[in-house]
């Protein structure tokens, strides 16, 4: 088989993050004045880099230190309430598990910092199955622009043509789109038809097969 890969996004798609996002952006915002509604979170949160949250919730560009204090302060609070509530999404440990059996190359490429990461690396144990790691630290563009797929792409020396990605957000979806790439659309936070047009959709790993994957790889 020519190289192929699959690659995953890590909130909402390799865990059900999003939920412990909101509780730490709302400990944020509250200590700020701000109490956003649950509609402004799925339209402004998820799958958005923090930068662009903050310029959204807050009114105004946050750069220089003060994006660093603020987003090492959301993101600590986010790690100090998910620490003890690390699952996976249903199915997907065995599922990379099987892509590695039949010679699949993969990596993940989050928009999230690497700490974050590394947390849910630790508890779930899938490094040592990923090719190409990738956080935001390793990006200058993020989502919908397609650079950290197609460095993902680069380190595991396959072309994005050959490349299937499991997304669960608008930006991440057209990110993936914009590389060329296949996708898998993660139903984890929106529904059928608030993404972009995706190959497929899945609310978890039992609904999809290698053998799908392979059908969408059959003619790159």
């Amino acid at each position: 088989m020519s190289k192929k890969a699959v690659i995953f996004d890590m909130d909402g798609v390799i865990c059900h993050t999003n939920p412990y996002h909101s509780k730490a952006f709302r400990v944020f915002f509250e200590k700020r004045g701000l109490n956003p509604t649950d509609q402004e979170f799925a339209e402004h949160m998820f799958g958005k880099s923090n930068s662009y949250i903050l310029k959204h919730f807050l009114g105004r560009e946050i750069v220089g230190e003060e994006f660093k204090q603020m987003e090492d302060e959301k993101e600590g609070l986010f790690r100090e309430i998910y620490a003890n509530e690390i699952e996976p999404i249903s199915g997907f440990l065995n599922w990379l598990e099987l892509l590695k059996t039949n010679g699949f190359k993969t990596g993940v490429a989050t928009s999230a910092p690497r700490a974050n990461l590394d947390l849910i690396m630790g508890k779930l144990g899938f490094e040592s199955n990923m090719e190409s790691i990738m956080a935001s630290e390793d990006v200058s563009k993020h989502k919908p622009d397609p650079e950290v797929y197609l460095t993902t792409a680069a380190n595991l020396g396959v072309e994005p043509q050959n490349c299937v990605v499991f997304e669960d957000s608008f930006s991440g979806v057209s990110a993936a789109i914009n590389a060329g790439m296949k996708v898998v659309g993660v139903l984890s936070s929106h529904t059928k038809e608030e993404l972009p047009p995706c190959d497929h959709h899945i609310n978890t790993y039992a609904d999809v097969s290698l053998s799908q994957i392979q059908t969408f790889l059959k003619y790159a």
